[in-house]
């Protein structure tokens, strides 16, 4: 058996982004429920998304100990009759901002229950901080740093019970800096929280941000329904 590529701590995260693949063939319904079967058993959780726009059709948020594990779930996809059109990668992680925060929090953080019940509209993005002359991020002395993810931070709990905001560390593994995972109970709260956090200073001055993916939780069930 090949051994497990796993973290120190937290959990591996993958997106994938898929198509039904062109061809006669189309898409193997017992084979993709066979896939998420085997992902469920390997202590993967994951979570189905039907995808709005051109962009997608379909995305897989998918937490796990394991990135060969998460692997298996992406080659399943594929074999059964899905093309993975984007993707990102990403961990579970404690930002430094955050400190010394209480365990059950920290732990929060590190191993979410995903999805929340009452959230089926969904939003992910990936955003990196600027590092452009008079504008450098990584530059900026580290209280200050601190002192505008604190302020970013009370912007967010206003949403408290509406939102819940899942943000993954991607820095050396994929092309931005962080994921971006947004559970909310309707699409406009999508809407709300993105706008109203772009007016604090560490994202009007310093943030940077990928294509946005939005849509609805489902069950596996109805996405074949597609």
């Amino acid at each position: 058996m090949t051994d497990a590529v796993t973290p120190s701590e937290g959990l591996g995260v993958l997106h994938l982004f898929c198509k039904p693949a062109r061809g006669p063939a189309g898409v193997d319904a017992a084979a993709l429920t066979a896939t998420v079967e085997a992902a469920k058993a390997a202590d993967l959780q994951v979570i189905a998304v039907e995808i709005l726009g051109h962009k997608a059709d379909m995305a897989f948020m998918v937490l796990g100990p394991d990135w060969r594990e998460l692997r298996r779930f992406q080659t399943g996809l594929q074999h059964a009759g899905l093309d993975v059109v984007d993707s990102y990668v990403s961990l579970t992680e404690i930002s430094e901002y955050a400190a010394g925060v209480p365990d059950e929090m920290r732990n929060m953080r590190l191993y979410p229950e995903l999805p929340p019940e009452d959230k089926p509209a969904w939003c992910f993005y990936p955003m990196s901080k600027r590092r452009n002359p008079g504008q450098n991020w990584f530059s900026t002395d580290f209280e200050k740093r601190k002192e505008l993810m604190y302020e970013h931070g009370m912007s967010g709990r206003k949403f408290k019970g509406r939102v819940l905001q899942v943000i993954t560390g991607s820095t050396g593994i994929d092309d931005y800096e962080w994921g971006v995972t947004l559970f909310c109970q309707k699409p406009d709260d999508l809407k709300d929280v993105v706008y109203t956090m772009r007016f604090d200073e560490a994202s009007a001055e310093f943030a940077e941000f990928g294509p946005f993916y939005a849509g609805s939780v489902v069950a596996v069930e109805e996405l074949l329904n597609l």
